[in-house]
């Protein structure tokens, strides 16, 4: 299987270099002109960019996918398991697996929903795992986990048919997996848990970094899109009032937006983005939240650190896909490893996200390393310290050359009955040499996964 894995990727490469580079100009023209963009907020401006991305697509053979297929199917398993068990009986912290004050402090956990289980008992309806492959151990590692509002998976859907269009010989030549089922997948989740009424997609509005995913995911799943005055709760039901005044019932919400901003009837009174009363529909069990509210503990990057252990209580297995070696200055033992270390380790505070809040030890002054000591002794609930793993560069055409850079991979798993993992993702890539911050907010790239058939 690796040896088939090995020849198509040779076959990419004899094809690629065949190509006129002219067609590069034809992706740019269509990025434009469909505005697949990322938009940033930066020193305080909004700024609306097209999302840079490279022509080069990351390969994945299919043997090694199936391999990532099974572990991130047992993980996304777990942590609902484990997110169900929080808000109800808490039967993993009554075990000691996970100290409580461990919970109650992790920013994501919403006390107000204890005792809620929610339509079907499904909190991990759509999830975005990252993950990069080591050049050590050739193993594709954990960094993190996205149970709240995981975007992206609209970019590489949106270019992929433009792909076959100027790049016919690749899907002649070679046989890579089709991705258009992933709007079903998200279908088919919001239908499994629906509560009775239309599907919608719940978006801030077009000022929000990942506007145009709402819009393109709504359209190819046959949901509705819908702005927070189009929705209104009356007797605990939640309804689409439509251009008539007529209102439809509405049985599941794809939510694009954060818990705090949901509802500021019950989070925060000044949201004017959120759905007033959406909440209390949800209590009631009358609308299905895609994801649900309280996901955000899970998110936390201290948690991050038990999901091999929550593997093995729930499921009764061990891990099949790995966390990089994490350190919690909780822990008396980590604590030390981390002031002794500090230089070569990564270091992070877990309530941050789209790579803020990271610090690379080896890129540090003494005394800003001592500052960070000094914090974290004082803080130690708030980080995180991770080994650095030397992970794979992708070659990127960048300028009119091909240049290595490094590059991570978000899959995509979708739960409705069973997870399903779609066979493509997003791989970012930093557009500077060296710099292992990949992330879009960051101002990265990101190109197409061509996941390969048996």
């Amino acid at each position: 299987m690796l040896e088939q894995s090995t020849t198509q990727i040779g076959k990419f490469w004899e094809i690629y270099h065949k190509q006129d580079r002219q067609k590069i100009e034809e992706f740019t023209k269509y990025m434009d002109k469909f505005a697949v963009n990322f938009n940033l907020y930066k020193d305080g401006n909004f700024i609306e960019r097209s999302l840079p991305f490279d022509v080069v697509p990351r390969i994945i053979g299919a043997d090694e996918f199936n391999k990532m297929d099974r572990g991130l199917s047992q993980r996304v398993k777990a942590l609902n398991l484990f997110l169900e068990d929080l808000y109800t009986d808490q039967k993993i912290v009554k075990a000691g697996i996970i100290p409580q004050e461990f919970i109650y402090q992790a920013k994501g956990f919403l006390k107000e929903l204890v005792g809620h289980s929610p339509s079907k008992k499904l909190r991990t309806h759509i999830n975005g795992i990252d993950l990069v492959k080591d050049t050590v151990t050739n193993d594709w590692i954990i960094l993190e986990d996205n149970l709240r509002v995981p975007s992206g998976a609209s970019y590489p859907l949106s270019i992929r048919d433009t792909y076959r269009k100027i790049y016919p010989e690749f899907f002649e030549s070679l046989k890579i997996e089709p991705i258009k089922q992933y709007p079903t997948y998200i279908k088919e989740s919001m239908d499994y848990v629906n509560c009775g009424g239309i599907n919608v997609v719940l978006t801030p509005g077009r000022f929000n970094s990942a506007y145009y995913e709402h819009s393109y995911l709504a359209q190819m799943s046959d949901a509705l899109l819908v702005r927070n005055h189009e929705l209104i709760v009356k007797d605990k039901v939640v309804y689409f009032k439509n251009y008539d005044g007529k209102l439809v019932r509405v049985g599941a919400v794809y939510r694009r937006l954060d818990d705090e901003f949901l509802d500021p009837s019950f989070f925060n009174p000044e949201s004017l983005i959120g759905v007033p009363g959406i909440m209390e529909a949800y209590l009631a069990g009358n609308v299905a939240l895609l994801n649900a509210p309280g996901n955000g503990v899970a998110d936390d990057k201290g948690i991050y650190y038990f999901v091999p252990q929550m593997i093995k209580y729930y499921l009764g297995e061990e891990a099949l896909l790995k966390n990089a070696p994490t350190y919690l200055p909780y822990f008396p033992d980590d604590m030390k490893y981390m002031m002794e270390n500090m230089e070569k380790l990564v270091i992070k505070d877990v309530a941050e996200a789209g790579g803020y809040g990271v610090m690379f030890g080896h890129s540090m002054s003494k005394i800003q390393i001592e500052d960070l000591k000094t914090i974290i002794k004082a803080n130690p609930r708030r980080f995180i310290a991770q080994e650095l793993i030397e992970f794979y560069d992708e070659e990127c055409y960048i300028g009119d050359k091909l240049l290595p850079r490094k590059a991570d991979f978000r899959a995509y798993v979708v739960m409705a009955e069973e997870p399903k993992v779609w066979k493509c993702g997003l791989t970012r890539y930093a557009m500077e040499a060296g710099n292992y911050l990949v992330n879009s907010s960051q101002g990265g790239g990101f190109k197409d996964t061509w996941v390969m058939g048996e």
